[in-house]
């Protein structure tokens, strides 16, 4: 059947999270690179509401600030003291005025949540023609949980919570997981007459659903498939356990469009993360924020990319990159580390131990170990021998070199910026570059060398460099002499 737009959906994030144990707002922690709050924005979202309202209380700033930023769509409800969840819808209507339609009341912390089980509730609410229609779940063990008590007929008559429940009620497995439909018209009354006539002198939205109830209305509910997902989450074991399953489904989703993870339990994706199909992913990988992984590519083992893009057929083993862009082809690793404004070109190579800070290389360029690059443009077919440094730091300010096509750096380079290696040109192995090199020369900036010898035996006496100096002067002054 279709089912129309909810007329509103309310997340209820006001709430401070004492559990976390932490100076981060509960809603705002992350999980697989999304806030909570985010993760269940984007499942309210894809529902098409008509209003998409936040109810924001502790740390106001912080989380207002994060929804500003993160989801400009959604309309954010102050609710400056927290007295219950019932309170906080009752402070939304207050506010943005009755409601007519359907409206969906969800919760901040629930980032397991899919669209479709939100879809199966508004299709039941609608299906049935229910004032309130509550998501439930069969959970294994509903100790500390509300529990839903039906009539023959399957309709909802009330919801007990464990103090209050029975033997026979205890035993009931249906929970309650306080998401539910509305409709709009009725909650508006409704929620008017919610009391604080409890231990907690708080508004309880539960109350809504006894009110409705006495006034002849049908309380209907929906089960959810996986009761996983209506699970919130108030301690950091909560936050790792919900981390996990999201990664499973992430992990899933991408293995089901063809890309290949070699161990599934050791990788670790984050939400934005896209890989296309025939991509290897190989074990102890972590992929963050918006990662893109082109058709073909390889990443891993030990690898960790952020915000970076590998290109089409691209090998990229035991490394670190940040805000970088790896060209098709291009070879990265192992133990290389790539920050932020680093291109590679196709087929170009950042080898062992490596590192690359706002670095442009060109096609076919190989920087293949040992070295430093940072603010420098490298042209195309160019060779960085070991242990060269890009000297780009005066102690105040950061100056850049440019090392243009075919030129050849040799091993032990320092090249001290601002200057230009040319086209074709040289660097002699162990010197200070501090002038352009022109096209074609060799650059040479080192003392001839000199041997001062028997040094170690006047001045190291005694030592075992003395020791064997002494055996290798005696064998050649005997070969000498004969």
């Amino acid at each position: 059947m279709s089912v129309p737009r909810p007329a509103a959906v309310i997340v209820l994030a006001a709430g401070e999270g004492t559990r976390m144990k932490s100076q981060t707002p509960k809603v705002l922690h992350e999980v697989c690179g999304r806030a909570l709050v985010d993760h269940m924005l984007a499942a309210a979202r894809d529902l098409g509401p008509e209003q998409l309202i936040v109810v924001i209380g502790h740390a106001l700033e912080r989380v207002g600030g994060h929804l500003a930023a993160t989801s400009p769509d959604a309309r954010a409800v102050v609710q400056r003291e927290q007295r219950g969840t019932g309170h906080a819808v009752r402070t939304v209507i207050e506010e943005v005025g009755t409601i007519s339609g359907t409206v969906l009341v969800t919760y901040g912390d629930v980032p397991l949540l899919r669209t479709q089980t939100l879809t199966d509730l508004l299709e039941r609410h609608e299906a049935e023609g229910n004032a309130v229609t509550v998501l439930t779940a069969e959970v294994p063990d509903p100790t500390g949980y509300g529990r839903i008590i039906r009539d023959e007929a399957g309709a909802v008559l009330e919801i007990v919570e464990e103090k209050d429940a029975g033997a026979e009620q205890r035993a009931i497995k249906e929970m309650n997981s306080g998401i539910y439909a509305f409709d709009g018209l009725l909650l508006a009354d409704a929620v008017k007459r919610v009391s604080t006539d409890n231990a907690q002198g708080e508004e309880y939205l539960t109350d809504v659903l006894a009110i409705l109830r006495r006034d002849g209305h049908r309380v209907g509910a929906c089960v959810a498939g996986d009761f996983v997902e209506v699970e919130g989450v108030n301690d950091r074991v909560q936050l790792a356990a919900a981390r996990k399953v999201l990664n499973q489904r992430l992990l899933e989703r991408h293995m089901r469009a063809g890309v290949t993870i070699i161990d599934p339990a050791s990788t670790w994706i984050d939400v934005g993360v896209r890989i296309g199909p025939d991509a290897v992913i190989h074990p102890g990988t972590q992929l963050h924020g918006a990662t893109v992984i082109e058709s073909g590519a390889e990443v891993g083992p030990a690898t960790t990319l952020t915000d970076t893009l590998v290109g089409e057929g691209a090998v990229v083993r035991n490394a670190v990159a940040d805000h970088a862009e790896i060209g098709p082809e291009a070879s990265v690793g192992p133990y290389a580390y790539l920050r932020p404004g680093t291109v590679l070109g196709r087929k170009s190579k950042a080898g062992t131990f490596v590192e690359m800070k706002n670095t442009k290389v060109g096609e076919r360029s190989k920087v293949p170990h040992l070295t430093y690059a940072g603010d420098a443009t490298i042209g195309q077919d160019v060779n960085i021998g070991a242990s060269t440094v890009f000297v780009n730091y005066d102690g105040v300010n950061k100056h850049h070199t440019t090392v243009r096509d075919g030129a050849f750096v040799g091993c032990d380079t320092m090249l001290v910026a601002p200057l230009t290696v040319n086209e074709g040109a040289y660097t002699a192995a162990g010197s200070t570059i501090t002038d352009d090199v022109p096209p074609g020369a060799m650059g040479v900036a080192r003392a001839r060398q000199r041997n001062i010898e028997k040094w170690v035996l006047r001045r190291r006496a005694g030592t075992k460099s003395a020791a064997h100096a002494e055996r290798a002067l005696a064998e050649q002054e005997q070969e000498n002499q004969q």
